[in-house]
């Protein structure tokens, strides 16, 4: 072994603190995600080969241990399919790194980075028709949480956002009156401005009167201390919204809804609105728009509306009868 090559615990270290966030920039998001799949990673790797983290080597990441621990994630842990490959992709990324950093390594890292992504069935998107939407929307009551739920669920539909993006706005975030839109920050720190309905900008200016003009740096969505909402506690309130429209509107219940659903929802509506794909992309904040052309897949009533564009064939089909000579030929092989 090269003296000179650096330890695993030291490539581990300068992966993190040099390599993606100094030199690629990524964002603390994604440092979170690939810091989790590493914990994980080395904690299999202590329970198979008996050795602690700081005494792990580079050659011990190969084949056979990755994918037992992305066996184990689907299996025991219960992960899905996406989970396993976004591990493996952290996994890849500190891989060609290190490859780069120990040449000495390069044939163990080249075999480890052969382990592919698993493929997996993309269920059908779940969205909610225009007048479902509309039920959740309904919530009733006037106290301080209904009307901020209210709001949550309102901007939602108008921005298509993720529910990490909403949660993350600020009062500064939010412009109402003459050009009402609100700003997300979206996947790799990339910025769009969505418009909002009238409806939205006049829920919002309510909102911030309730709260007596909020300093521009707070939550404008906030939990009942005044600090951020999570992930978790988003989903439980939009599930108590749906749960409260479903006494009225008992089909909800048979129906998945889930925070994601509601982003669908919009591309969906917008799509059937008649709105160009590659509009909806950049609404969405959608890297590419062939993200985007999963919606059109999704939508039966759209392929159904093709398909009533075009004649049916009437003609009666014919079974085909060969020459004589091509019969024979045939009949001779």
């Amino acid at each position: 072994m090269n003296s000179a090559a650096p330890s695993f615990p030291a490539l581990v270290q300068n992966f993190f603190t040099h390599y993606l966030v100094e030199q690629r920039a990524l964002s603390p998001c994604t440092v979170a995600a690939y810091r989790d799949a590493f914990m994980l990673l080395l904690n299999y790797a202590e329970r198979k080969l008996g050795k602690a983290p700081t005494k792990l080597l580079l050659a011990d990441l190969d084949p056979t241990l990755i994918l037992g621990f992305l066996d184990e994630l689907e299996t025991v842990r219960g992960n899905s399919v996406r989970t396993r490959n976004a591990r493996l992709a952290a996994i890849r990324s500190f891989l060609q790194f290190a490859s780069r950093s120990d040449v000495a390594h390069l044939h163990s890292t080249a075999k480890a980075l052969a382990v592919p992504m698993k493929r997996f069935d993309r269920p059908i998107l779940g969205y909610l028709s225009r007048e479902q939407m509309l039920y959740i929307l309904e919530l009733p009551g006037t106290s301080w949480i209904v009307e901020r739920d209210r709001l949550l669920l309102q901007l939602l539909y108008n921005t298509g956002a993720r529910i990490s993006e909403m949660l993350a706005v600020k009062v500064e975030n939010v412009v109402i009156g003459d050009g009402a839109c609100i700003h997300l920050m979206g996947k790799g720190r990339k910025q769009r401005s969505v418009p909002l309905w009238p409806v939205t900008s006049k829920l919002v200016s309510k909102w911030l009167v309730r709260n007596k003009h909020p300093p521009e740096k707070t939550p404008l969505l906030p939990a009942r201390g005044g600090s951020f909402m999570t992930r978790a506690n988003a989903s439980q309130r939009i599930a108590q919204a749906v749960k409260k429209a479903t006494e009225q509107h008992p089909e909800l219940a048979t129906i998945n809804i889930s925070p994601h659903t509601l982003r669908h929802t919009t591309a969906m509506h917008l799509l059937q609105a008649g709105v160009d794909i590659s509009v909806i992309a950049l609404w969405l904040g959608h890297e590419s728009p062939s993200t985007t052309h999963m919606y059109i897949e999704a939508d039966l009533k759209m392929k159904e509306q093709a398909l009533a564009r075009v004649q049916p064939a009437n003609t009666k089909l014919v079974r085909y009868q060969p020459p004589d000579a091509l019969s024979a030929f045939l009949h001779s092989l």
